[in-house]
């Protein structure tokens, strides 16, 4: 496979070597992106063989021609909002955001205002334009409810270079969870595949035909007789991961109202969950690693939490 660059648009044509080969999986390697975002472009019409738009697992053929078209830098259908929002630190390629729970981190069909892209569009200029329309420099996400650090790319270069590196799992990214029951096993490793709750459609669920997920945890507070507090750092990045993988062991995190427990959640009005760590490898070079101290909600309940523990 041959390919050549444009101002906006990048060009392959299909060689022996690759005719065969699934479109998104094709191009998740050469334009360094996740499989979910090349089908996101796929189903835009970003990326069209011969001219036609095509399915994400269209099997490539000999000559086939392959446009993909960058989208521009900023969605004009959406509406900066001055939302507060926490910017740790910004430079022309990135910038770091601490969010806050309760916060959706992109707009959806029909809900194009008060997410955390309405508020980056105001407070941060430039943001890159592969995310999509509703994404602009969203290279990865966080529940709704889940606080905490993201990076948000600013400009292409630094988003293909961070999404490359989310890829290869050389991003660290570690959570703080409170969950339910004492965990016995100080450290260890949940590698369960994730994939769509086969009922309930908005749930994810451990099962054989899902994606591989990886989640390697370790214990550092058990609160006899109910409660753990659980360092976790991702492997990988399926949607609801640790939520998911907690819930698979029997230690669902507190306050989750989609996998938790309905009683025993300390007056916890979300997951107890918050991305405390993150590092990475600027796109112009060296390590850069930012920390977040627990919100104020999530400290509260811990502190219950501990209170709970017989003296």
């Amino acid at each position: 496979m041959t390919g050549k660059r444009t101002a906006e648009q990048l060009e392959f044509v299909c060689d022996e070597a690759s005719a065969g080969s699934r479109l998104d999986l094709f191009l998740a390697d050469k334009i360094e992106q996740t499989r979910s975002q090349v089908k996101r472009l796929i189903d835009e019409g970003s990326i069209v063989v011969n001219g036609d738009r095509v399915k994400a697992g269209y099997r490539l053929k000999l000559t086939d021609h392959i446009l993909v078209t960058i989208p521009e830098p900023i969605s004009l259908e959406l509406e900066p909002e001055n939302l507060e929002i926490d910017v740790v630190y910004q430079d022309q390629d990135l910038a770091i955001i601490n969010k806050p729970a309760g916060l959706v981190v992109h707009p959806g069909a029909g809900n194009l205002r008060h997410t955390l892209v309405n508020a980056l569009l105001y407070h941060v200029t430039d943001l890159s334009g592969i995310g999509g329309k509703l994404r602009p420099g969203i290279v990865h996400r966080l529940d709704k409810d889940t606080s905490g650090l993201m990076v948000v790319a600013k400009n292409d270069f630094a988003h293909r270079h961070l999404a490359a590196q989310i890829k290869a799992r050389s991003v660290k990214r570690h959570y703080l969870a409170l969950v339910h029951g004492v965990v016995k096993e100080k450290q260890g490793q949940i590698a369960a595949p994730i994939g769509r709750h086969p009922v309930e459609r908005k749930k994810m669920a451990v099962r054989e035909d899902g994606r591989p997920a990886v989640t390697d945890f370790e214990v550092l507070e058990q609160l006899h007789p109910k409660y753990s507090l659980v360092e976790c750092r991702l492997q990988t990045g399926r949607t609801h991961q640790i939520r998911v993988h907690l819930a698979s062991i029997n230690h669902p995190i507190v306050g989750d109202p989609v996998y938790g427990r309905k009683q025993g959640n300390l007056g916890a009005e979300r997951q107890m969950l918050h991305a405390y760590y993150l590092g990475l490898s600027h796109p112009r070079g060296g390590w850069i690693d930012f920390r977040s101290e627990l919100p104020a909600d999530f400290a509260a309940v811990l502190e219950k939490a501990r209170r709970s523990v017989p003296l």
